[in-house]
């Protein structure tokens, strides 16, 4: 997807800060919607992105409508969330007005545009019912979510189809109504620069660069883990099926690695003690705490068949990337972000 005009939502997040690298090197012209940066130190921040970029709340309808409009951007990618399991309970109101609200404006701003032919909406792989079983959901599995985080997760996707029977429909792609809408499914997302609370990389190694312990729950969790790049090419592959016209690509879809690459935490926890021995940590008990999925599986069969979609990394392959990145800016106050852009894109 080269040489675009692309609107990102959320793009000083860590996700979003990656796809904005990925753009730039796609020599796409990049506008953004976000929140200042929060962390210290942010991913964001270290690209020292040249860009136009609005900062905002996603809950302000007017300031994201008018930024939409006057970006012309061909394709937006929504990515901005309260996107923590924990901070959802602490404060459920703020999370579904950003996550289901916000992703309400987003939908009427684009509606808005003039400019605007696909949008790509990103939710989380908690949108499923989940039984804790071995099993790997498909898209067209039973919605659900036990915690607040995924129920709003699993709303966004009541409002995405939605909206796409009601105002955004395939089959009915004209010269006046040409916009495509679609939302990827995809969690466990690592790789370097994030600094996100709870969450298992950034706790390991946020505690190694000051030579502390992590403190670690739920070891035997499973989750399918990918590398943030991995993740974000489906974004792009998805983007780009819209953008032709493909209305087979204005859907819901998986983004996962294979069944075999799908680890318990603990086996997270080995792989980075290997690629940096200042890594230590201790397993907490889990007493009253608030629920967590342990047990949670993808299909990714339908990106796979229908887009050619498949994961470049393996997990080994994931961690060790993810590790390198923050070992070379902890010990030298490096950011090879760029060059493992550049890497992904040559692969």
């Amino acid at each position: 997807m080269k040489n675009r005009k692309v609107f990102v939502t959320g793009h000083t997040g860590f996700k979003g800060s990656w796809l904005i690298a990925m753009l730039r090197q796609l020599n796409c012209e990049v506008y953004g919607y976000a929140l200042e940066c929060t962390s210290d130190p942010n991913h964001f921040s270290l690209l020292k992105s040249n860009g136009h970029y609005v900062y905002a709340d996603i809950r302000d309808p007017n300031k994201l409508k008018q930024a939409v409009s006057e970006s012309g951007a061909e394709i937006v990618f929504h990515l901005a969330a309260q996107s923590l399991v924990r901070p959802s309970y602490r404060d459920p109101r703020y999370t579904y007005e950003v996550n289901v609200m916000g992703s309400l404006n987003l939908l009427e701003a684009v509606r808005a545009s003039p400019s605007v032919r696909a949008v790509v909406m990103v939710t989380t792989d908690k949108v499923y019912a989940n039984r804790e079983e071995h099993y790997a959901y498909r898209e067209d599995d039973k919605l659900g979510g036990h915690d607040m985080y995924s129920s709003s997760k699993a709303c966004c996707e009541i409002l995405i189809d939605s909206y796409r029977l009601s105002f955004l429909k395939p089959d009915l792609v004209t010269e006046n109504q040409q916009i495509l809408l679609a939302s990827l499914r995809a969690g466990n997302v690592i790789g370097g620069g994030d600094w996100s609370e709870d969450r298992l990389i950034p706790d390991l190694v946020r505690a190694a660069a000051t030579k502390q312990t992590a403190k670690i729950r739920n070891p035997q969790a499973v989750r399918p883990w990918q590398h943030v790049l991995d993740c974000l090419n489906a974004y792009l592959i998805v983007g780009a099926e819209l953008l032709k016209g493909n209305r087979e690509a204005a859907g819901s879809w998986n983004v996962a690695p294979e069944k075999a690459a799908v680890y318990a935490v603990e086996n997270i926890l080995t792989l980075s003690t290997q690629y940096w021995n200042e890594i230590k940590y201790t397993i907490l008990p889990q007493q009253n705490a608030p629920h967590e999925a342990n047990l949670l599986m993808l299909d990714n069969t339908k990106i796979k068949s229908k887009l050619n979609w498949t994961p470049v990394y393996s997990t080994q392959e994931t961690v060790a990337l993810t590790i390198e990145w923050y070992r070379k800016y902890y010990e030298s106050g490096d950011c090879i972000t760029e060059r493992q852009v550049e890497k992904f894109l040559a692969a």
